[in-house]
């Protein structure tokens, strides 16, 4: 058997068993999707007539601030989403699991790409959920052709690979599976300082750079362009950028973790 086909094969393997765990711990990724749907609905039905008056400039119409919430929402579902994988991979690592695998007649780079491959679907299936109750409560997409629905869906999911591989990262370096959580927390404080909730440039001057030079804004600012006809400008390549960047980032990282002597 070729070195490839013993990487898909074995590969394929274990994502089976990232999935076949999913299914019988559904809790797991549930209660990472009430984070992104708690928020969803608090800032729709709490403050979403006062956030639309004041991004439309005009009289309160809840409508408004769905449409330009939900986008935002959506890559913050991948972010809480992709915690799981961190952990995961540090319930793996310390208790002995990926030990044992290093010494079996696998192919080395098949454990992680299981549980990347693994979180991916993951988040595109969390992503699908969020979306259906965005679209429950209102949210509707403005002349999007099947190119940008493509597009769109095609973001999305190099969106969740960058993080994913990040968080695996975080989950080989960390001591225990705590310790992999709270290092992964960044991915959902991150869209809560973007142009998720409300537009950068209304925010103050100081603050400003914090929510423009970091990969949520151009990634939802470029989704919102794709769904709702608005401007996407130089955020497009920004957003893809950022996302090989990450993903480089986060294999060099997670591999280099997984191949270093267990001490």
């Amino acid at each position: 058997m070729s070195t490839l086909a013993l990487a898909v094969r074995d590969s394929t393997t274990m994502l089976r068993r990232n999935l076949l765990h999913a299914r019988r711990y559904p809790s797991a990724t549930l209660n990472l999707l009430l984070t992104p749907i708690m928020m969803l609905l608090l800032f729709v039905y709490i403050f979403g007539d006062v956030m639309s008056a004041g991004i439309g400039g005009g009289g309160a119409d809840r409508s408004e601030y769905v449409a330009y919430l939900v986008p935002g929402i959506l890559l913050m579902t991948i972010g809480s989403t992709v915690i799981g994988a961190a952990v995961h991979v540090s319930m793996d690592m310390n208790e002995g699991l990926v030990a044992r695998f290093r010494t079996m007649a696998i192919h080395r780079t098949s454990v992680i790409i299981g549980h990347v491959v693994g979180s991916v679907l993951q988040c595109l299936a969390s992503v699908v959920l969020v979306g259906a109750v965005g679209v429950a409560i209102g949210f509707r997409s403005t002349d999007a052709t099947v190119v940008e629905w493509l597009a769109a869906f095609g973001l999305i999911a190099l969106f969740a690979l960058a993080l994913t591989w990040i968080a695996v990262g975080m989950g080989m370096s960390s001591p225990n599976p705590e310790a992999a959580s709270n290092a992964a927390m960044p991915l959902i404080l991150l869209p809560l300082i973007s142009s998720a909730f409300i537009p950068a440039s209304t925010m103050p001057g100081w603050f400003r750079p914090i929510a423009e030079y970091q990969p949520f804004t151009p990634a939802i600012e470029t989704l919102r362009g794709l769904l709702l006809g608005s401007e996407i400008g130089n955020d497009g390549w920004i957003a893809v950028a950022w996302c090989v960047a990450l993903t480089a980032l986060g294999y060099v990282w997670a591999t280099a973790r997984f191949n270093r002597d267990p001490e």
